[in-house]
């Protein structure tokens, strides 16, 4: 995976996460409560299995028809992927439009539906913090680009079954209503209604237009850039927005 920003030292990085843990603490009904948003796909989880997954069932399926090229697919790997995954296809020698065409369609409709979310894993450390955050006091917001209908019920299993603090009191998850909606578009919009909740004190996310808009929401709140992957041609990060490459904490 490469490194798109210059991240925080190890040591840095556990000051500036234990921080977000120390603004976190709060006593119930003693004020404002601080609130703690964290995107899910490229923040939270690493979904680079997800695609793995999809693109090995895709080389089973050719493994007949097509044997080169499915044997190019059977070595898919999550280092060996790109954002976009005719680029990842192009890592892996195939480069056919006719190939990358059905790969993409076979792709879009399992990446985006409740039953390969099973194969995301949490980045490391990131279970841990958003206990740690929780516990400490905060209410803790899963602002995300999935969408309900297509995605929501795997969400909810994916958050429970790793142990996310999630379905209780002090959390929320808020989805985009529907999939054609771009995800930036979509924050922007769910961004500034986050206030209703308290007081946002820090955000994590893979984006950095969205880093950057909570940076502009919120000027107090700790915006930061988890550095794993991002869309191509994403905004300059703006300078106060800090760079971490996952929750260790040390």
């Amino acid at each position: 995976m490469l490194h798109a920003y210059p991240r925080l030292p190890a040591a840095e990085q556990g000051r500036l996460l234990s921080g977000v843990v120390g603004r976190s603490r709060h006593e119930p009904g003693s004020g404002t409560p601080p609130v703690v948003v964290f995107d899910l796909d490229g923040t939270l989880f690493d979904n680079r299995p997800r695609t793995c997954a999809i693109l090995r069932d895709l080389a089973a399926a050719w493994r007949s028809s097509r044997p080169e090229a499915a044997a190019r697919l059977a070595e898919v790997s999550p280092e060996r992927m790109a954002y976009l995954l005719a680029d990842t296809l192009a890592v892996l020698g195939i480069h056919e439009t006719e190939l990358v065409a059905e790969a993409s369609a076979y792709w879009r409709d399992r990446f985006f539906v409740d039953d390969d979310l099973r194969h995301d894993v949490p980045l490391p450390g990131a279970v841990d913090f958003a206990r740690a955050c929780y516990d400490a006091g905060a209410t803790i917001v899963y602002l995300t680009g999935r969408d309900l209908p297509m995605m929501g019920a795997g969400t909810f299993k994916s958050l429970r079954d790793h142990g996310f603090p999630f379905g209780v009191a002090g959390t929320e998850l808020v989805l985009k209503p529907d999939a054609a909606m771009p995800d930036e578009a979509f924050k922007r919009l769910a961004a500034p209604t986050l206030r209703r909740l308290g007081d946002v004190v820090a955000s994590f996310d893979n984006e950095p237009a969205n880093c950057n808009l909570f940076c502009e929401e919120y000027p107090t709140c700790v915006s930061v850039l988890v550095d794993t992957q991002h869309m191509p041609g994403a905004p300059r990060l703006l300078e106060n927005v800090a760079v971490i490459g996952d929750f260790v904490r040390g």
